[in-house]
């Protein structure tokens, strides 16, 4: 399982956890909440209540008083209320008077005068001097209806309790307002829970994509593909940076074990040359010395193994300089036309001397590439050279620059004896070079594996193939 998939789950459990107990308390709180603000005004109403009522209790008249008249009248009143969206037409409270006894003396709905209710909890607390409230099923209605009662005590002249007066009210009043009330939390914490998860899924994506530049540039590091530390945020760009610098100074190091080891082993032959050819021109051969002619053979292998080893040195030097780019730092708009007939006068004293005729074929108009002149330049002057070294004398080299798809390709080639099979996958590795035909040394083996970098340092590639007819091809295309 991926670990943005990981991260996400993880994110979505917590939240969705924390998304149902929040919901589930918030929801379970609607209704007693709501419960209690009623019965606040049930308390308020009450009291109030039970002082109008004190007059025609005491004077004996509460069932046929002017208390009874305005309370009877209420159930008969339009109220015409809007609240909060709700149509509230009539009143909801019944009104219910006892005695000290707990004798029912006035009932609003006029069904329960003279029935006992010390029993009930409004009442028999109230007596007592005490709060008294209680929520009981509705006798009249439904069963599962409730109705809130909360009564509150008449008292006489002296502060005595002798009477109770109950205000009632079903809780089914109040329903409309606790299953909107309810809705609205749940609504909104949908409406929360699938934000949360938006957030979720944008944070697992970006953490996501942050280890995935890293995975990919460690992947691409590995694979020894040249590769930029990824443009990652925050942590995640200071963990590319470092892994950068770790990834460049220990490449510097193998890259320079690496480096000696094969140069020592390389310089090898040709000093062993210089040495074997000094120790000749330093011991005498007879009374009369060496001959003229020897002398000059062996100071002429002297200098052409020193011409070697500078040559092998400039060109690991250029080749350790292109191997070490991870990219072109100012690319430019290159006319490969101009490049390749530059090259060529480059070369042209070096063709005189092998006998070589280099024959261009470029196909006009072609659009500039993005590059650095230099390198393809130097480049086009490594493979023309090394079909001249395997070229027969008089023989020609035929260099053709044309269109291939999106891409501009070069062509050199050669009629020489072409590339041995066992050869032909090993041609761009340092430091590799085959036998010339006409029995000159060995070239430096380094002037494919520039030409291969500055290909892959352009988007491009190189390749080397046997061309029909005899001879060999070697290409360089880049993008464009």
């Amino acid at each position: 399982m991926r670990i943005g998939l990981r991260i996400f789950l993880g994110y979505f459990l917590i939240v969705a956890l924390a998304a149902t107990l929040l919901a589930r308390v918030f929801v379970a709180e609607v209704k007693p909440g709501v419960r209690q603000a009623m019965e606040d005004t049930l308390v308020d109403t009450a009291n109030v209540l039970a002082e109008l009522a004190a007059d025609d209790f005491l004077a004996g008249r509460i069932d046929q008083g002017d208390f009874a008249k305005r309370v009877r009248a209420l159930s008969a009143r339009d109220v015409g209320a809007a609240i909060w969206g709700f149509r509230k037409r009539s009143s909801s409270y019944r009104v219910y008077v006892t005695d000290a006894r707990g004798i029912v003396v006035f009932d609003s709905s006029g069904r329960d005068v003279g029935q006992d209710y010390s029993r009930w909890n409004d009442v028999y607390l109230t007596l007592r001097g005490r709060y008294g409230a209680r929520s009981s099923p509705d006798a009249a209605g439904n069963p599962d209806d409730t109705v809130m009662h909360v009564a509150a005590p008449i008292r006489d002249d002296d502060g005595r309790i002798v009477g109770a007066l109950s205000v009632a009210k079903p809780n089914s009043a109040i329903a409309p307002f606790i299953a909107r009330s309810q809705g609205v939390v749940a609504r909104w914490g949908f409406v929360l829970m699938g934000a949360a998860l938006l957030v979720g899924v944008g944070v697992s994506w970006w953490l996501s994509r942050q280890i995935g530049l890293l995975r990919r540039y460690a992947n691409a590091v590995t694979a020894g593909a040249r590769a930029t530390a990824p443009d990652a945020a925050g942590e995640f760009g200071d963990l590319g940076r470092a892994l950068e610098t770790m990834r460049s100074r220990l490449e510097g190091k193998q890259y320079v074990e690496q480096y000696v080891h094969t140069l020592t082993h390389e310089m090898k032959s040709p000093l062993a040359a210089i040495r074997g050819s000094a120790e000749l021109l330093e011991s005498p051969l007879g009374e009369g010395g060496m001959a003229d002619a020897d002398r000059a053979r062996f100071a002429g292998s002297i200098r052409a193994q020193a011409e070697r080893l500078a040559q092998m040195i400039d060109k690991l030097l250029a080749l350790a300089a292109v191997e070490h780019r991870q990219s072109l730092e100012r690319p430019e708009p290159v006319a490969l036309a101009a490049i390749a007939q530059e090259a060529a006068g480059h070369c042209a004293q070096r063709l005189r001397d092998s006998g070589a005729k280099l024959l261009l074929d470029l196909e006009p108009n072609l659009p500039a590439v993005q590059g650095d002149a230099f390198l393809l330049r130097q480049a086009l002057v490594n493979l023309i050279d090394n079909a001249a070294d395997f070229s027969p004398a008089g023989g020609e080299i035929a260099l053709r620059l044309r269109r291939d798809g999106d891409r501009q390709r070069i062509e050199v080639g050669d009629r020489g004896p072409g590339v041995p099979d066992y050869a032909l996958g090993r041609v761009f590795e340092r430091f590799y070079s085959l036998p010339r035909p006409a029995g000159g040394s060995r070239s430096s083996g380094l002037g494919l594996c520039f030409v291969a970098e500055v290909a892959s340092l352009h988007g491009g590639e190189a390749a080397l193939a046997n061309r029909e007819g005899g001879g060999a091809q070697a290409s360089l295309s880049v993008p464009g």
